[in-house]
């Protein structure tokens, strides 16, 4: 990721409506949700989610996807994972044991759903 599309992603996710339609769909899995149900839940007009779940496709945060007569987004992982490479790809100028409580505060939350065959951490 360059610095231009790591702006453009932090740019999405600081509105409010966006950042919570996004942390939704984190947290709905990659099943996502209908664009409908997102904006039932997050109270705001279908189109004005219909914006802001643009805006995070463009950035490379979510994607969609048509099933019958609805619209599905999910968390698009591999540019939420683009956006942390970007944040850390220069961590700690090598020395990776400075980064250690920075990757713990962040893996706590991700050890919910491990990948199938990966042990899951205790806490």
């Amino acid at each position: 990721m360059e610095s231009d599309d790591a702006v453009e992603a932090f740019s999405a996710l600081a509105q409010d409506t966006r950042l919570s339609a996004f942390r939704l769909l984190v947290a709905a899995g990659p099943g996502g949700m209908a664009a409908g149900d997102v904006a039932r839940h997050l109270g705001v007009p279908a189109n004005t989610l219909s914006a802001h779940l643009a805006v995070l496709a463009r950035a490379g945060l979510v994607a969609s996807r048509r099933e019958s007569r609805s619209v599905i987004y999910a968390a698009e992982m591999g540019g939420v994972r683009a956006l942390l490479d970007f944040l850390l790809r220069d961590c700690c100028q090598g020395r990776p044991e400075v980064c250690i409580p920075l990757l713990d505060a962040a893996l706590p939350s991700a050890v919910c759903c491990p990948a199938p065959g990966t042990p899951r951490r205790s806490a």
